[in-house]
């Protein structure tokens, strides 16, 4: 037989037995657009605009649908009611951790966030449990974080600094901060900085939907692969300088509670506490709790240069509880409703994971009638939550009285969760919100806000909002007060 027959035949084959499998398979899911062979539906969703994507998929299959992202199914929550009833109300099927092909070449499985079943348990109970030792939600990490702001407050009088957040988790993990000006920690931070811009193009939702793509095709993905190495070198000399001067009865930071308890797991072979683990971690949570919340400290103060008579209210807030003789602390929140609803309205406004991380389901789960097989990728869309127009009218203004009732209380909303919820959400979610009041507070405190441009000529649109959505560059004057 020609040898090109045979090609064209053994190509049919193939062909109508992966239509065939996505068929059999479909019929069990939730519907969706009839996906393309191999391709799947990517070329029905805008890579610049997922989240838009999303909205559109779901007003006509409703808020749970099916999409092929390449060959593998991927189920997609949309709205309030479905994201709770999943992450919520079946938290624990919810629980897993869906495809993410990039953080998995690069976490190989480890480390809090990309992790699975009992290694992510473990690992995830021992870091809150560290975290909570080392004071998150306590005084003594509202004390590093308020003197952080005021070395922040030092640094604007003289430039620009954007190091805060970063800081904090220094003092967790290493114990002490850093020079906002010491070389070694700019460029550990900017490598931190350039994998979420690069996680946030259009490229990386195209290698993540077709992983062969990471390993044979040039592109910024290889980036990513090399700041990652040159971070976890960084990390590495850290942890050595940790295990030579370590005392195990006085621990004084993350790192030394690990590798405590990896001396008391030494006997268990089968003990997630390596040393190549720490490394994961501690990338994790700079990824997770710095990058966070610069971008969303930047987003905040484009925001208000956007929007005067909001800073106007906050500052007067601030003078009025605060005044000018002493720190902000978190006990003032409560006495500040409309400086409460403004940080909530940034977060909710900004939507800055906008399709939240990959979730999968841990069994073979039955939801709203659909049988999801165990193992499925999960899509919540947070966008859906924070911009839904029954709780919060016209979504696309940004408004704090979104967040206050019609006496200037603060108002709690459940649709709040820019933090994700359920048996996954962030872990330094206390820590973020400690972090953006007195951050912002504090800067506010001492500085009127001045833009090089007149605010009906700003933009707000985010420059980038793959995995997360960034602000554009803008300029911005800090004038004392």
């Amino acid at each position: 037989m020609d040898p090109f027959v045979v090609l064209v035949l053994s190509l049919s084959c193939l062909l109508l037995l992966s239509l065939w499998r996505q068929s059999s398979v479909r019929g069990k899911l939730p519907p969706g657009p009839t996906p393309l062979p191999v391709i799947g539906n990517f070329l029905q969703i805008d890579v610049k605009d997922i989240s838009q994507s999303l909205t559109n998929f779901s007003k006509v299959y409703g808020p749970v649908f099916t999409l092929y992202l390449g060959r593998q199914p991927t189920v997609v929550l949309h709205g309030y009611e479905a994201v709770k009833e999943a992450l919520i109300d079946h938290g624990e099927e919810f629980a897993g951790r869906g495809s993410f092909p990039m953080a998995e070449k690069i976490n190989k499985g480890l480390g809090i966030i990309f992790s699975n079943g009992s290694r992510w348990k473990e690992i995830r109970r021992f870091s809150l449990m560290t975290l909570r030792n080392l004071g998150m939600g306590k005084r003594t990490i509202e004390d590093r974080v308020q003197e952080e702001a005021q070395c922040l407050v030092e640094e604007l009088r003289k430039t620009n600094g954007n190091c805060a957040p970063c800081n904090v988790i220094c003092s967790i993990i290493f114990q002490n901060r850093f020079d906002y000006k010491d070389q070694d920690f700019l460029t550990f931070m900017e490598k931190v900085n350039e994998n979420v811009r690069i996680l946030s193009s259009p490229w990386l939702q195209v290698c993540n939907n077709f992983p062969s793509l990471i390993d044979y095709c040039p592109g910024s993905h290889h980036k990513i692969t090399k700041n990652v190495d040159y971070i976890k070198r960084y990390l590495v000399e850290k942890i050595k300088e940790h295990q030579e001067s370590l005392n195990v009865e006085n621990p004084r930071d993350f790192i030394d509670y690990y590798l405590i308890k990896q001396k008391q797991a030494n006997n268990n072979q089968q003990s997630e506490f390596t040393l190549e683990h720490l490394t994961t971690i501690v990338n994790d949570l700079f990824g997770a709790g710095t990058e966070t919340t610069s971008t969303t400290l930047r987003y905040a103060l484009l925001l208000l240069l956007k929007h005067p008579h909001v800073t106007a209210k906050v500052q007067e807030e601030i003078e009025r509880v605060v005044g000018r003789h002493r720190s902000p602390c978190m006990q003032d929140r409560s006495h500040m409703p409309y400086t409460d609803a403004m940080i909530h309205e940034v977060q909710r406004f900004i939507d800055l994971i906008p399709t939240n991380l990959p979730h999968a389901v841990t069994c073979d789960t039955k939801f709203r009638n659909y049988l999801i097989p165990k193992g499925t990728t999960v899509i919540t869309s947070l966008s859906s939550v924070l911009h839904d127009s029954k709780e919060f009218p016209n979504p696309e203004v940004f408004d704090p009285g979104h967040f206050l009732d019609k006496n200037g209380n603060f108002k709690k909303s459940d649709y709040f969760m820019p933090f994700s919820a359920g048996k996954r959400i962030c872990a330094g979610e206390g820590l973020a919100r400690m972090e953006l009041f007195l951050f912002l507070t504090t800067i506010l405190q001492n500085f009127k806000l001045k833009s090089l441009v007149h605010p009906k000529d700003i933009d707000t649109t985010p420059v980038a909002n793959g995995f997360a959505s960034l602000p554009p560059p803008y300029q911005l004057c800090f004038i004392p007060v």
